[in-house]
């Protein structure tokens, strides 16, 4: 990794709306593995933080006044890694099956940024940085895996 990136991480948000209320049986194929999962996340190459609460994970942090939006916020050491992560492990199938547990999106719901290497963003600047995506497409403020910036972009 060139010297300059060794001096940012990637913080990815994605936001889903649950189909029906999480502790309803149709969500325990999603739910159930929750622990599994975030604990693959966890000692997943590049891995360096997830916003979580008491409970190990993100899905009881409420950021808006629906019951049934969750998100998943965290930070990689790089792109790749976070695409390893996502893409090529056991996260994959669950990815595969989101339709099941989530209502398809109808607007971006993921977004990517650089932050600074020991800095963790906020849920609200995670939000906003969301916003900002659909509001104005790809840009070095926010942007997804097929538009990626540069950190000295940022």
């Amino acid at each position: 990794m060139p010297a300059e990136l060794s001096q940012w991480h990637i913080a990815q948000l994605n936001v889903g709306r649950a189909r029906h209320d999480l502790d309803d049986t149709r969500m325990q194929g999603f739910m159930g593995r929750l622990d599994e999962i975030n604990a693959l996340a966890d000692a997943a190459s590049g891995f360096v933080w997830r916003l979580q609460s008491d409970a190990g994970n993100a899905t009881d942090i409420k950021l808006t006044d629906d019951p049934n939006f969750i998100v998943n916020l965290s930070v990689w050491r790089s792109i790749e890694q976070l695409k390893n992560f996502a893409y090529k492990s056991a996260h994959a199938p669950i990815m595969a099956q989101r339709r099941n547990w989530f209502e398809v999106p109808t607007e971006a719901y993921l977004a990517l940024w650089w932050v600074p290497e020991g800095i963790l963003p906020t849920a609200d600047e995670a939000l906003a940085r969301l916003e900002t995506l659909k509001r104005d497409g790809p840009t070095a403020q926010s942007f997804d895996f097929q538009t990626v910036f540069q950190p000295e972009a940022a």
